[in-house]
């Protein structure tokens, strides 16, 4: 069993994924800390109706450092295994991610390296999937880097653009295979069957 800490900002719905997966007993993974950097933010109340321990820590008013600052601090008091991304609309800096490379992951809503980098979150990389007129998009887990969304690919899922898809259509069926690939990688790490070597990054068999 390992214990994880989800980083989010919004409604929460990749981290709920997580939750569910591990309350089914699907994943061997205990889901132990939330941090948010959004007073007011859903995420927040999925954490109190699961009783996980939750920490708003507003990122307003501070420098990035001194904000990193306060939740690396939290972090450490509960030495997660697994650090993840869920949603979270902070971009860190060198000292946080070389602190916990190896253990933070990201889900971007995209087939990274496309449509992946500064500015691109949330709707923004779903208009631009279909200003660009793609057939395929869908959604990647990698591990954090000092690259924007260009850490080493763990696994990915693939979404159909249709004909007649706008921004809410297709983001929702984006979400959708979110919400089952997010749990996966986190029980293939829980496993023990993630793998990174050489600024690359798989999952075994």
């Amino acid at each position: 069993m390992i214990d994880v800490a989800v980083l989010a900002s919004g409604s929460g719905t990749d981290f709920q994924s997580i939750i569910d997966a591990s309350n089914q007993s699907e994943i061997d993974a205990n889901v132990v800390l939330l941090i948010c950097n959004n007073p007011g933010a859903y995420c927040v109340e999925r954490a109190k109706e699961n009783d996980i321990d939750h920490r708003v820590i507003d990122h307003r008013g501070k420098s990035r450092e001194e904000h990193e600052e306060e939740v690396s601090e939290v972090i450490d008091q509960y030495n997660p295994d697994l650090i993840v991304l869920a949603g979270y609309m902070r971009i860190f800096t060198d000292y946080f991610v070389d602190k916990y490379y190896g253990r933070l992951i990201n889900i971007h809503p995209a087939l990274l390296p496309l449509f992946g980098g500064p500015g691109f979150y949330g709707e923004k990389v779903h208009e631009s999937v279909l200003e660009a007129g793609m057939k395929r998009t869908g959604c990647s887990v990698h591990f954090v880097t000092n690259e924007v969304d260009m850490g080493p690919i763990i696994d990915q899922r693939c979404v159909e653009v249709k004909p007649h898809d706008d921004v809410d259509s297709l983001s929702e069926r984006v979400l959708e295979v979110e919400h089952e690939l997010l749990p996966w990688v986190v029980g293939a790490f829980a496993e023990g069957k993630v793998k990174l070597d050489d600024g690359k990054a798989w999952i075994e068999e």
